[in-house]
């Protein structure tokens, strides 16, 4: 495990070791932020998130559980263990109810999840574009979904992906903007309007 280097009086970062980070660092290295995640074995701190960031996540928890079945579980914001070396937080996840384990759980497992959502912020654009989708197919989760404010209108856009089991990569599936309505992972029918994002 690194050491802690001091770059300003007060704050304290941790110091890589020679192999990168693990999860298992991830999970015990002191005072961390919250919603630090673990790619390729180098600690990602979160900046501040928009607002949007926050509604879009709201609303898409709210709306998921409103048609969810029994065998499935809505977690936000929960790291996903894919590897040794890789433990992203997507910001929405449905995940089996098998796998929920107890008020103090802190993590699930790349096998435990069956759609991983991820709400672009400015910081992240690369990350949720790129790397985040190639890590979730690698590890087998069937469904991914990018979520994004649209240029000038604010408006949230949604694009949908299908994991092809004999590529292990993602295919496109669809682009929402006004209402979110697909069959997989289950049947769900969301108001996604601009209208819906500034609800209470």
């Amino acid at each position: 495990m690194g050491g802690i280097t001091m770059t300003e009086p007060g704050i304290h970062l941790p110091v890589p070791p020679p192999e990168g980070f693990t999860v298992d660092d991830l999970f015990t290295l002191p005072d961390l932020p919250p919603h630090t995640e673990l790619i390729d074995g180098s600690l990602v701190f979160v900046s501040p998130q928009r607002r949007f960031h926050m509604l879009m996540i709201d609303l898409l928890v709210r709306g998921l559980r409103s048609t969810l079945p029994d065998h499935l579980s809505v977690e936000r914001e929960m790291t996903v263990v894919l590897n040794r070396r890789n433990g992203p937080e997507p910001d929405v996840s449905v995940v089996r109810a098998a796998a929920v384990t107890g008020l103090e759980q802190t993590r699930f497992e790349a096998e435990d999840l069956v759609l991983a959502v991820e709400v672009v912020s400015p910081d992240s654009e690369a990350r949720d574009h790129d790397t985040k989708p190639l890590k979730y197919a690698a590890a087998g989760i069937p469904y991914f979904w990018l979520v994004e404010m649209a240029e000038g209108n604010q408006q949230p856009v949604i694009r949908t992906y299908e994991l092809d089991p004999v590529t292990k990569a993602y295919g496109p599936t669809g682009t929402y903007h006004e209402r979110l309505k697909v069959t997989v992972p289950f049947d769900i029918d969301m108001d996604i309007s601009l209208n819906a994002l500034r609800k209470p």
